[in-house]
């Protein structure tokens, strides 16, 4: 059983970290590897891991992880690359205290620090990759290096989408897609009351409130539907210094005349998926997976989902929900007619949605995920060098799902 030193650079509560959760859970329980999770900061994620029985350490610093974000000036990114180096040695010595025989890295971040900790310690290192690592996400710029970092310390690649695999640059390095997996109760369809009539629908849409999320793009779209949903649910807080994006986003609701709830950040969105009748994944850009989509199918949504990019992966367009392009208003508008018209299509949909939602338990993705580092793990000396007498493991495969040629 493999010792595996899983490390982040932020202790909040976002999807990465959520997904993170989930999977080492599943490990622990399936007895698949002795994990530990390491964060750089105190924060929620820290006593969510400790909660579920996973061994937890902070490696505190004086590192700000918001010195690193997308447009900071160059200074500040020397700055904050150093302190990551700083940060990385001291890992790589609880690395080797605690035995640990591979690292895997949550982040760019924790890339950055990996491959010195990883260095430090003579283990392997793996890039656990939640992000597509793209231009219109990280800039021209930024995207190069970090395609080449990984290229130049990663020993493997773990990809939650292949839309998010496409954007990495492995080489002959060993790679594999492993959904981030949702936790599957086998009760959920009895919470779930019938679809509503069209006058009463509600529309959910759960994430952060982030430009790039699209919220002002469904709000718009709403506003020209030929029946307007009963109430509209915007499930999420906002983070990373987004809060005027919430404001622009009030303001355009009382412009509108749209019946808006914002519920700001909720720990289980599970009880306002199970009352709305159709939840909207709305993202302008690609989403590298896109794990709300699963949860909706899951709850009992009829779902639409922009694409491309990872929701296309999991919607069966026209079946088990509707795709539709990333930011085209009339495309979004004409789908939510569609479904809030037709109650009986909502119906179907959604039962066809659960079905498809069994496919991405996270028990599948934690045996994806152990095979790959237990793999990896006899191919590399002790200090993460390849035996080139192993084969690598070959990238998983998902059934395909039928594409929108609108998408």
């Amino acid at each position: 059983m493999t010792k595996a030193l899983f490390l982040a650079h932020t202790a909040a509560p976002s999807g990465a970290e959520l997904a993170t959760l989930r999977l080492l859970s599943a490990l622990r329980e399936l007895g698949r590897a002795e994990v530990t999770a390491i964060f750089t900061e105190d924060g929620p994620m820290v006593e969510r891991m400790r909660a579920r029985g996973i061994e937890t350490r902070v490696q505190r610093s004086g590192f700000d992880s918001r010195a690193m974000t997308i447009g900071s000036g160059p200074l500040r990114l020397l700055a904050g690359f150093l302190a990551l180096l700083r940060l990385g040695w001291a890992i790589g010595a609880t690395a080797k205290r605690l035995h640990a025989e591979v690292l895997v890295a949550e982040s760019s971040k924790a890339l950055v620090m990996g491959a010195v900790a990883a260095r430090r310690a003579g283990i392997p290192l793996v890039w656990q990759v939640h992000d597509r690592i793209a231009v219109d996400y990280f800039g021209r710029v930024p995207t190069l290096v970090l395609q080449a970092l990984g290229r130049l310390v990663a020993h493997g690649y773990i990809a939650n989408s292949k839309t998010t695999l496409a954007t990495l640059r492995t080489g002959r390095r060993p790679a594999i897609v492993a959904y981030p997996g949702v936790e599957l109760h086998a009760d959920a369809a009895a919470h779930r009351a019938d679809q509503r009539v069209p006058e009463e629908t509600v529309v959910a849409v759960v994430g952060r409130l982030s430009p790039w999320k699209g919220q002002d793009v469904l709000l718009r779209a709403t506003a020209a539907t030929a029946v307007r949903p009963h109430r509209i649910f915007l499930i999420g807080g906002t983070f990373f210094d987004e809060e005027p994006y919430r404001a622009e986003l009030e303001q355009l609701a009382r412009d509108l005349a749209l019946p808006v709830t914002f519920t700001g950040h909720v720990e289980d969105p599970n009880p306002h998926l199970h009352d709305a009748d159709i939840l909207v994944h709305c993202s302008v850009l690609p989403e590298p997976f896109g794990q709300v989509v699963v949860e909706g199918m899951h709850a009992g949504c009829a779902v639409i989902a922009t694409g491309p990019g990872g929701p296309a992966e999991i919607v069966e367009h026209g079946v088990s929900g509707l795709l539709v392009r990333g930011g085209d208003e009339k495309q979004l508008t004409a789908a939510l007619d569609t479904l809030i018209a037709d109650r009986a299509l909502r119906t179907r949909v959604s039962a066809a949605g659960r079905v498809r939602a069994e496919h991405f338990d996270i028990g599948a993705s934690a045996h994806t995920v152990a095979d790959f580092l237990d793999t990896l793990t006899r191919r590399t000396g002790a200090a993460g060098h390849p035996n080139p007498t192993e084969r690598t493991p070959p990238v998983e495969r998902t059934p395909p799902v039928e594409r929108n040629p609108h998408v």
